[in-house]
């Protein structure tokens, strides 16, 4: 077996009183998409910084590529590819001329044209980085992230302000360099994105992982078939759970019912009680839990 891209053993970080971290174990092994999930405040990032060696752990045992990131080396950080959340790169430069300054910080980078067609931005080469978009702009961000040929990539929240059809399409580059042999972790609050993506998910929640897996195995571990439906105008949750003797979660008009086991039971009293009443079950669905759905159940307390 090779080694593991990263191993996380017992991690911890203290800021004073406060337990950022509260040691915990995960691996990455080398060419998954691993997703690291949690909502604000839930220790992503400061877990991320000590993997990346820009920050101290109080406890613990890391190896990223084999090296402690606490005592970093150079040929060590041209393995290791960052795209941050956000950048602040020189307007007047052009794209191709933005990454072909990075690639002379490397001993070894890629090619500057093969890298800017790699992450879809070649068109846009010869434009200046103030002209671009948003998403264009990302592109850029993750060219230079892969610019010196890295082993492992951070890619932290990579489709933000991304419109659907260029998320679609910045979801192909990443599994393309998944098929390139990189291992990428993932960090993302678009839940449909780390289930597209993600080999394997670690949850995380105070500091502490709630969950790992792959998406299919946290929703099955999530137990139970969710039925969805649109409440009609002038009905209310009292009378869906009169009907079914199920507590109705709402969003809006959207109304959740979560069945532990078979959902045959649940969906004749609520058709049935539909049929009596003449009450129209608009956009009736029968689902597994998606990740959303499990990610909502164990982070529901937390803020943000």
């Amino acid at each position: 077996m090779p080694e593991p891209a990263i191993t996380v053993r017992g991690l911890r970080k203290r800021y004073g009183p406060v337990d950022a971290v509260k040691g915990i174990d995960f691996v990455v092994q080398p060419g998954e998409i691993f997703g690291f999930l949690g909502t604000n405040g839930a220790g992503k990032t400061t877990t991320i910084e000590i993997l990346e060696g820009y920050r101290a752990r109080s406890a613990g045992e890391v190896s990223v590529l084999g090296v402690d990131p606490a005592r970093p080396t150079r040929p060590w950080r041209e393995r290791i590819g960052l795209v941050l959340q956000e950048s602040d790169l020189d307007p007047l430069y052009t794209v191709r001329e933005t990454i072909a300054m990075f690639a002379r910080y490397y001993a070894s980078p890629r090619d500057v044209d093969d890298t800017a067609r790699l992450v879809g931005i070649w068109d846009q080469r010869d434009a200046r980085i103030a002209a671009l978009s948003g998403g264009q702009k990302r592109r850029v961000d993750v060219a230079l992230g892969l610019i010196g040929d890295p082993d492992l990539v951070f890619l932290d929240e990579p489709t933000t302000g991304f419109d659907p059809q260029a998320r679609r399409g910045a979801w192909n580059m990443i599994e393309g360099l998944r098929d390139l042999g990189k291992t990428i972790f993932l960090t993302t609050h678009y839940m449909d994105e780390a289930q597209h993506l993600a080999d394997r998910l670690t949850i995380l929640r105070h500091g502490e992982i709630v969950a790992a897996g792959t998406a299919a195995e946290l929703s099955a571990r999530s137990g139970g078939t969710m039925i969805r439906f649109d409440l009609a105008p002038g009905l209310d949750r009292g009378q869906v759970r009169a009907a079914t003797g199920i507590e109705p979660d709402t969003s809006g008009a959207q109304v959740t019912l979560r069945c532990d086991g078979a959902p045959q039971h649940v969906l004749y009293q609520l058709t049935g009680w539909a049929e009596r009443e003449g009450v129209a079950l608009t956009d009736l669905e029968v689902s597994r839990p998606t990740l959303d759905d499990v990610f909502l159940e164990l982070t529901q307390d937390d803020a943000g």
